[in-house]
């Protein structure tokens, strides 16, 4: 017998309370291939779209925050070039990390969103208000999500999300009452 309460799908009232939206890297931001050179040198290919939508929010006054399992150079580059404010790097933890996010910048979990595609993800995921994940997920990161993108990860399903609270709470793509 299954206990766990059904989901519901967010009201545009539960996009609106949305204060802080934080994600995973691989396989979110990007589409989860990692090129690694004979040297050494990795490389990730992050889409545009998504990171257009991240300064959106930042304009929005919407928090944004990186919570990645593994460390990467090119991770810290794209972020420092979009802003991130905030960027957790090698810790599998993403529940732990989310919620002390959440509790330092005073937001409470409805006012959340998490994106992820994994099982450190699938936590993270569950306890945000709002819990989001894609298409080619792991089975457990779609089963705690109340959203699935119907964008691939690293194209434009950052965006998609960036763009559902933005127009909740009535913001044009520079942060100002549409």
């Amino acid at each position: 017998m299954n206990n766990k309460k059904p989901k519901r799908k967010p009201t545009p009232a539960d996009w609106r309370r949305i204060r802080l939206f934080a994600m995973d890297v691989d396989g979110i931001l990007t589409d989860g291939t990692l090129q690694v050179a004979s040297d050494g040198v990795e490389t990730k290919t992050f889409s545009i779209l998504d990171g257009a939508g991240l300064h959106y929010l930042r304009w929005a006054g919407v928090a944004t925050a990186w919570i990645s399992g593994r460390a990467s150079g090119a991770t810290t580059v794209r972020a420092a070039e979009l802003k991130i404010p905030h960027v957790v790097q090698g810790n599998d933890d993403k529940l732990g990390e989310l919620q002390k996010l959440a509790a330092r910048l005073g937001f409470v979990p409805n006012q959340v969103v998490y994106m992820g595609d994994d099982v450190f993800d699938a936590p993270a995921i569950a306890w945000a208000g709002i819990g989001v994940s894609v298409p080619t997920a792991i089975a457990s990161a779609i089963a705690a999500a109340t959203v699935i993108t119907k964008r691939p990860a690293g194209r434009g399903a950052v965006r998609e999300i960036c763009d559902l609270i933005l127009a909740a709470q009535g913001k044009n793509a520079l942060g100002y009452q549409a």
